[in-house]
This record gives structure tokens, sequence and C-alpha cells, in this order.
């Protein structure tokens, strides 16, 4: 019956695609030695600012080839500190599948006003045809996972190693839960909040020796704001890459980093955040696979996310009323989750296809993944019941 309600509850509720889920254990006291009060330029706030960078470096794996900062403005600042300084000097393929390349494509053909930008697009649950994008002489510019769409890309194996252009990656919901290939990636950006549940604010920027020389021998022809300049007198400042952010960070969110950073090397690294990443999404997965009102988004079983799952409604009755219908079912499933506490914020995107989105990053449980969802299949069939009432 719909109204009989699952014996039990995920343990966490938190399903969030960002910012996403504490990671097991958090108590507000891991975060009594924060630096607070402190400037991030005195002793303590440098040494805590360089801590993250160093961790980041050894729990992401990054080469010591590639260098590691902090900057403002979370992903997105990351992303548009590479746009800004970077492009311009050659032609440039910008990849879209979901809301996030949708914003680079717009920032580099109506605010940079490239004269030669190439925006290679696929409809949500889809991937450009690869093949198509030119990565030998070209730069291109991509997100490896859409978080608004659960696509990502299988590999680099598309991008050419003798490449003249830079390869420039939006990762946010990738890094830590899919293997990156550094070799193939002259730019990589995420935020704290993604797949290890930190706090807001903070992006990271990771550069590839050929992205440090790229910025070294060319100048782009429009002004940089100050927030988003990495070279002094033509050179890479390289106090960035030491903890001298080019701001003032916030040192209880650099505090909180740090714990999610300790708390990945303490469950084995990076490899255990994968299989913690991989189990959840499976879990949901199976779900997915016995229920016949529910599909994926991802269309291609290869090319979906194992972070911000994409849930599209499938069921015959409820579609057969009409897209504005299918999208107030969609949202009424996410707002009885929330009411009973079982599920928070798992409503798809505003910009992607009506439906469900749950997170399901390394910081969640797969024991929470497996008891939502009765609790989704309880939401489905209530509101199904007063569909049919209201007809």
């Amino acid at each position: 019956m719909a109204d009989e309600k699952p014996g039990m509850r995920p343990a966490n509720p938190h399903f969030s695609s960002g910012p996403c889920a504490k990671r097991p254990g958090w108590k507000l006291e891991v975060l009594r030695h924060a630096a607070l009060g402190r400037s991030h330029r005195a002793k303590i706030g440098k040494s805590k600012l360089k801590q993250a960078i160093d961790l980041t470096r050894e729990v992401l794996c990054v080469p010591p080839s590639h260098r590691v900062a902090i900057v403002p403005a979370s992903d997105t600042g990351a992303v548009e500190l590479a746009l800004w300084s970077l492009l311009g000097l050659r032609g440039v393929d910008m990849l879209v599948w979901e809301s996030f390349g949708e914003s680079w494509a717009t920032d580099a053909a109506k605010q940079l006003k490239l004269d030669d930008c190439r925006i290679i697009r696929a409809e949500y649950g889809g991937l450009p045809r690869l093949s198509d994008v030119d990565t030998r002489t070209r730069d291109v510019v991509f997100t490896w996972n859409g978080t608004t769409s659960g696509v990502r890309v299988p590999n680099a194996d598309w991008i050419a190693t003798d490449r003249e252009g830079l390869a420039i990656c939006d990762a946010t919901s990738a890094a830590f839960a899919q293997p990156l290939d550094f070799a193939k990636l002259d730019v990589i950006t995420f935020s704290w909040q993604k797949a290890l549940g930190g706090e807001a604010a903070h992006g990271m920027l990771i550069l590839s020796p050929r992205a440090v020389e790229r910025l070294e021998s060319y100048s782009p022809p429009w002004p940089l704001p100050k927030i988003f300049q990495l070279t002094k007198s033509g050179k890479l400042n390289e106090a960035i890459f030491q903890g001298e952010t080019i701001n003032t960070p916030s040192l209880l969110c650099v505090e909180d980093y740090l714990d999610t950073l300790n708390w990945a090397k303490s469950i084995g690294g990076l490899e255990r955040l994968f299989a913690r990443a991989n189990d959840n999404a499976a879990a949901l997965s199976e779900w997915i696979a016995r229920t016949p009102w529910v599909e994926h988004l991802a269309r291609d079983p290869a090319t979906r996310s194992n972070t911000s799952v994409c849930l599209t409604i499938t069921d015959s009755e409820v579609r057969a009323r009409g897209a504005e219908i299918v999208a107030r079912f969609a949202n009424a499933l996410a707002a009885n989750l929330e009411e009973e506490g079982v599920a928070f914020d798992i409503g798809a995107h505003r910009d992607a296809p009506p439906g469900l989105r749950v997170w399901c990053g390394a910081t969640v449980e797969t024991s929470d993944i497996r008891a939502l969802t009765p609790w989704l299949d309880w939401a489905f069939e209530r509101e199904k019941a007063a569909l049919r009432r209201a007809a």
C-alpha cells in the first residue's frame, strides 16, 4: 500500500550533489584546531594552507610535475581563472552535455568572444562524439563528470598525447571518485564540497608543466581581474602554489578540508574512495534494474557517473500526462522524501530534464543507499495514487 512506510531509514539522509554529505563520523569538534581569528598570512595560516595543498597532492596522487593551488570561488572560480588566463592563443573545442559545460561554452563564446570557438554538443543523457574533438592542434575544455546529467567521459584515451593545445578539465564531481589521467590533462579543477564533502567557496587548480608554459609565454588580450592573476612579471607566481592564496580563505573551511583529506588517508586513500563510490552507485543501479518506473538518465552504462547519479521517470502513465506533469511528479517525490527526513535535496538540477539525482560519492554509506530505495518506491506509489485521484 502507498501509505505503508518502509521500516528502515537512512542513517544519514544527505544525498545532495553539492554541497555533499560530510564524511562518516564527522562531528563539529573536528574543527576545534581551526586557526580562527588568525591571518592566513601568519605562520599558522600559511602552514595549514600548505598542508591542504600537500595532502591534496598525496591523496589525489597528483604527479610531482603538476602544481597545486587553492583559488577563490569554488570550482567555478577555478574554471573561470583557467579560461580567462589560458584561452585565446589557438582555437578551442568546448564540449557541452550538461549545464556547467554550457556555462563554460557561453563564457568562451560570449564573454571572451573567441574568434575560433567550436561548441560540440550532446543532449542530456549522452556524450558528444569524442572523435570529433581536435585535441592535437586545439585547446579543449570539458567536464570529466557532468554533475547535472550523470554522464562522464569513460577515460582520456581520446586526448592526443602529442597535443599542441591544452586539455582543460572541470573535474569537480570526479576528483577523488574517478581515475583522472594526469598525463592527458593540463588543467584540472574541483571544489572541496563535492567528493569529500568539504565546505564551499574554495576551488583547487592543478596545472601541468604545459599549462605553466602557456601562462608564462602568453598574455590574453583582455584585462585579468586580480583573483585570476597567476603570474608576476611574466613568470608563474610560485607563492600561490605554496599556500599564499590570492585572496583571504576561510581557515574554518581549510580545517574541515584537512579533516576530510585525513579521513580519506585513514580509510585507504584514493583506491578506497573509488571503491566506496562504485559500491554506492552499484547499489542504486541494482534497484534501478528491478524498478519499472525509473531509469538512468545516462543511456550508455560506460559513461554513467558513480557520483551524481541522475534518474528519469519512465512510467508510461505518468509520462502520458505531459512534460509539465512529469516535472511536478518528480518534484513531489523529492518533497515527500524531504518531509519524511529520509532524503534531502535529491531533485534534478534546475537546468536538467525532470527527475531525481542521488549523490553516491565516497562520503555516503552504501547501507544508506540501500535504505533509501524502498522510500523512493514508497514516494512513487504515493504520488501515483494521488495522480490517479486527481484525474
